[in-house]
């Protein structure tokens, strides 16, 4: 998870299903990952969809915002105030990895160094998300699902990736 060999800064995107391990597979690495020489990694969670609805953003903001060459950042999304939050800036030289659900597509693959894809049965991923989130997921899961899939047929991220976990 170095710097290719064009001497791009190491960019690591995990994608997969909600709830399918993502957080905490990128909380593990970026553990270990610190633990070497040089700069610490920068963690990118999935703080930055407007709302339940905004999947698809991710597709969008992965590479053009978040990798960006210049003004990498994001705002982070206020749930309580329904709006985008104080912006956080993001060092374009600076290693990163970025989970999220819709991290992974053919621009955004393009761009990193390493690419992993977690999965898990529906059954289990539910299960995980309503221990993790409580009833507040519950109503939202199908409409998530919905624009999970939209992404999976569109994009295809488990063939993107270099890993697969699960």
């Amino acid at each position: 998870m170095a710097a290719d060999g064009a001497g791009r800064r190491p960019v690591v995107l995990i994608d997969g299903g909600s709830a399918s391990g993502k957080s905490t597979l990128a909380e593990a690495l970026v553990g270990i990952l610190d633990r070497r020489p040089g700069a610490p990694w920068q963690l990118v969670h999935d703080d930055f969809y407007p709302g339940w609805a905004g999947l698809s953003a991710a597709w969008r903001m992965v590479p053009e915002k978040i990798l960006a060459d210049h003004g990498a950042g994001y705002r982070p999304w206020d749930w309580a105030a329904k709006a985008p939050g104080d912006r956080r800036e993001l060092d374009p030289r600076a290693a990163i990895l970025v989970e999220c659900c819709g991290a992974l597509t053919p621009v955004s693959a393009a761009m990193a160094t390493t690419r992993i894809w977690c999965e898990a049965d529906p059954r289990t991923r539910r299960r995980r998300a309503l221990d993790r989130d409580g009833e507040m997921f519950a109503p939202y899961w199908q409409m998530w699902a919905v624009q999970e899939e939209l992404h999976w047929l569109r994009h295809r991220p488990r063939t993107l990736a270099d890993i697969v976990v699960g």
